[in-house]
Order: structure tokens, then C-alpha cells, then sequence
């Protein structure tokens, strides 16, 4: 078997004063949102790598960002207990939604777009309609912060990832269908979830240093990935599932075949924290971003 061509770093992208958390593509892979503990959000061109613009609002650290899949809004999540829904074209807030009463720490648009997700330290999980700004929804069960959310590719699963265990929710009817237990897990114990491509598998990480996938439909953990020697925050398919990218506080990515559970590549860079990694719509690139307060941008070599 020839050799597979190594991931290089492309390009540093830097500006931010603080650390960067959060990073996301745009649709149409040509911008990079960015969220940041200096409470803004920028967005990038992918092939240039210059800034664009600065999305200034939020007074405390902003935690995640998501893009609507038209491309026609931003949502960003802060610790000032708000959610901001921007207009990347313009860099306008369209609206600000308020009915967290904690800090919130994750957002996540359903595939359609017609729903907005946000979880944060009020233990609580909230459903919006993004068009006209109003809370449809919200749903209890964790007893500690969520840290993370993702809708399933077909938007019939809402994952939530809490202290020991993910729920997987019906966004439509509120009913949560099954909770998935981390028998190891500590405080905090889900930093980030998602779901591959054909919503057959969901990865966890985890303060326990490990990735986790699962079967959503059996709720059963299939693999677990230990590479991380310390706390991993960041999990990510590629577009064609084909790989998952991985990122903690050991400094590194790692990129995994998920169907075998290898460890193809090891990304070194980054002097701090990876907080954050995306794969671009293409999956040609991928985003880290770091306590480092910078973000990479990674492609394979020819």
C-alpha cells in the first residue's frame, strides 16, 4: 500500500488576544468563524487568511459559533449568558436571544435550519426558532453544565453532552430517547460531540482523555480511542467520513480511521491548548483552534 501524504500546516492565522474555542466554515468553505476568549468572533477568508471582519457584542469569553446551513447567519455563544445571531455578510447582530441564565457554552443549527440548539451552565438544553428569535422549547435532564450539542445529519437526534452520560433527544417533541452513561467519566466529562456523515456513528471527548464512539441507535460504545494523555476537547468527522479528527490539552490533533480505530496522523504545532478543530465542506481542510490564540489551518501535502 503507497504511503498516505502527510497533513502540513498551510497557514497561522492570528489575531485574536485570547484564546480561540470555536471554529466553523461557512457552507461554501470560503470563511472561517472563529469565537474567542477576547469576547469577539472574527471571520476569516480561507484563502487568503485575512481577517475580514470582527464581530463585536458579547461581554465575556464567546464560546461557539455555528453557521446556519444556508450561510446566511452566524450564532455565537458567550459566558455573558447570551446567544448572537449575526449576518456574516454584513458582520451586523441580527438578534440577540436571552433566556439562559448562566453561561452558555455550545449552539448547534439543525440541518434544515429551521432550529437553533444552545446548551450551557444552567443544565439546560434550548430549542429556537433562529428566523424569528423566540424559545420553542427547552429540555431538562442533565444535573450538571452541557458542554456540547450536535443534531444528527437527518435532524432527528439532538446529542447533549453532560457530566457522565449524552442524551439524545427528539428535537421535535422534546423526549429524550436515550441516555448514553460514561461509566469513567469525571466533572465536566463531555467537552464535544458529533455525528459522522450518515449518522451512524457519534464521537464523544471527554475529560478522561478519551474518544468515544457510539451507535446512537443502541445507545452501545462501540471503540475507545485513548491517544490523548491529557483532557480531549475537540471532535470532528470529515465530510466524507473517512476520518476523525481529534484535539485536547496535550497540544495535538489526531486524525483516526473511525472505522478501525487507528491513529493515522499526529499534528504538531500548536503551543497551547486545541481547543477547537473543523474540517472544511470540501474536507480539504482542516481548522484547529488553540490556547495559543492562534488558529491553523492543515491540508495534506502533494
Amino acid at each position: 500500500m503507497p504511503a498516505l501524504p502527510e497533513w502540513t500546516c498551510l497557514r497561522i492565522l492570528e489575531g485574536h488576544s485570547e484564546e480561540v474555542h470555536a471554529v466553523a466554515f461557512s457552507p461554501d468553505g470560503k470563511l472561517l468563524a472563529s469565537a474567542s476568549f477576547d469576547n469577539s468572533v472574527r471571520l476569516w477568508d480561507t484563502t487568503s487568511g485575512g481577517c475580514l471582519r470582527t464581530l463585536d457584542g458579547h461581554s465575556e469569553d464567546v464560546y461557539a459559533v455555528a453557521f446556519s446551513p444556508d450561510g446566511k447567519l452566524l450564532a455565537s455563544a458567550s459566558w455573558d449568558n447570551s446567544i448572537r445571531l449575526w449576518d456574516p455578510a454584513s458582520g451586523g447582530c441580527v438578534r440577540t436571544l436571552a433566556g439562559h441564565d448562566k453561561e452558555v457554552n455550545a449552539v448547534a443549527f439543525s440541518p434544515d435550519g429551521k432550529l437553533l440548539a444552545s446548551a450551557g451552565y444552567d443544565k439546560s438544553v434550548r430549542l429556537w426558532d433562529p428566523a424569528a428569535g423566540t424559545s420553542l422549547r427547552r429540555l431538562d435532564g442533565h444535573g450538571q453544565t452541557v458542554g456540547a450539542i450536535a443534531f444528527s445529519p437527518n435532524g432527528k437526534l439532538l446529542a447533549s453532552g453532560s457530566e457522565r452520560s449524552i442524551r439524545l433527544w427528539d428535537p421535535n417533541s422534546g423526549s429524550c430517547l436515550r441516555i448514553l452513561r460514561l461509566q469513567s467519566a469525571r466533572l465536566f466529562a463531555v467537552y464535544a460531540v458529533a455525528f459522522s456523515p450518515d449518522g451512524k456513528l457519534l464521537a464523544s471527548a471527554g475529560y478522561d482523555e478519551s474518544i468515544r464512539l457510539w451507535d446512537p441507535t443502541s445507545g452501545i460504545c462501540l471503540r475507545t480511542l485513548g491517544g490523548h494523555p491529557d483532557l480531549a476537547q475537540s471532535v470532528a468527522f470529515s465530510p466524507d467520513g473517512k476520518l476523525l479528527a481529534s484535539a485536547g490539552n496535550d497540544k495535538r490533533i489526531r486524525l483516526w480511521d473511525p472505522g478501525s480505530g487507528s491513529c493515522l496522523w499526529t499534528l504538531d504545532g500548536h503551543s497551547g491548548w486545541v481547543e477547537a478543530v473543523a474540517f472544511s465542506p470540501s474536507g480539504t481542510i482542516l481548522a484547529s483552534g488553540s490556547h495559543d490564540k492562534s488558529i491553523r489551518l492543515w491540508g495534506r501535502a502533494d
